[in-house]
């Protein structure tokens, strides 16, 4: 079987934490590594941490401060890149997983299996399911192509093209559209049911709805498929106010001159891939 390594960015976890170690203990197929970040934690989730690295000799802990200032994204983002500096064990896939999941036991020799059957699996990774009124409902917004960024597989060769994780909001629709740009697929398994114990916010402060925009510039999205984007949100959240904050991070990005995240290459194949997609949902194919 093919080994993995697993990093779990942590802040103020305690509630969850315990869960989601259990679960990883318990797989069928065990991460050669976990590295847990405490980022910054108030509570006690460090004690948490050690208690689980004391009974299980592939657990390590890095503490980390990340700039409080960092939004929902990017945060999260440089403390998985503090928990890849002290990996120190070989891996053929490599993971980012959130505090609080519970992940079925079978997951990772699942996602192995795909990994070494399929060599050109990028990103892999299965559902999310949220407790709505006593039952667990599936809760994948982004569609049936995408892998939540709650629990992202990485081959290692498609990581290390990449570079790694862009350190963007918006890093996990980067990822899986790098993904396709360097020849790889992002595939999903439906059987594999991820309990997701805090459920996703619905609301975003202003600030952060322009973050949304200034994340599509710095995609290269280009104005057009931008709208288009922000747009559709707005209307399946039927808050039309998301559209308006949204477009003014985009402008306000174009204005600043901000840096995009993905190079003139990459944006050119991110444009080409998202106008196919939306001509194909116009046209019913």
């Amino acid at each position: 079987m093919l080994k993995y390594s697993v990093i779990i960015p942590a802040h103020n976890e305690a509630k969850f934490l315990p869960g989601l170690l259990d679960s990883l203990a318990k797989q069928s197929l065990l991460p050669a590594q976990a590295v847990i970040v405490n980022d910054h934690s108030s509570d006690n989730t460090e004690e948490i941490i050690d208690e689980y690295a004391a009974q299980f000799l592939w657990i390590r802990k890095v503490n980390s401060q990340t700039e409080a200032s960092r939004l929902p994204g990017s945060k999260v983002v440089a403390a998985f890149e503090k928990g890849m500096n002290i990996l120190d064990v070989n891996y053929d896939f490599i993971v980012k997983l959130d505090a609080d999941l519970i992940l079925p036991e079978n997951y990772f020799e699942t996602v192995s299996k795909v990994f070494k059957n399929n060599p050109f699996a990028g990103i892999v990774g299965g559902f999310a399911y949220e407790l709505e009124n006593g039952k667990w409902q599936l809760n994948h917004p982004m569609g049936k192509d995408h892998v939540r960024g709650a629990f992202k597989a990485y081959s290692r060769q498609l990581f290390e093209q990449m570079n790694g994780l862009r350190c963007s909001i918006g890093w996990d629709t980067i990822d899986e559209l790098l993904c396709r740009y360097y020849g790889f697929e992002v595939i999903t398994l439906p059987e594999l049911k991820v309990q997701h114990l805090r459920p996703t916010g619905s609301s975003y402060s202003k600030k952060a709805k322009y973050m949304q925009g200034q994340a599509m510039y710095k995609m290269r999205y280009g104005l057009g498929i931008a709208f288009l984007s922000m747009a559709k949100v707005s209307i399946k959240q039927k808050k039309p106010l998301y559209l308006l904050h949204s477009m003014i991070g985009y402008i306000r990005a174009n204005l600043d001159n901000t840096v995009p995240v993905v190079s003139k290459e990459e944006g050119k194949f991110i444009r080409s891939y998202r106008w196919k997609n939306i001509f194909q949902k116009i046209s019913g194919k």
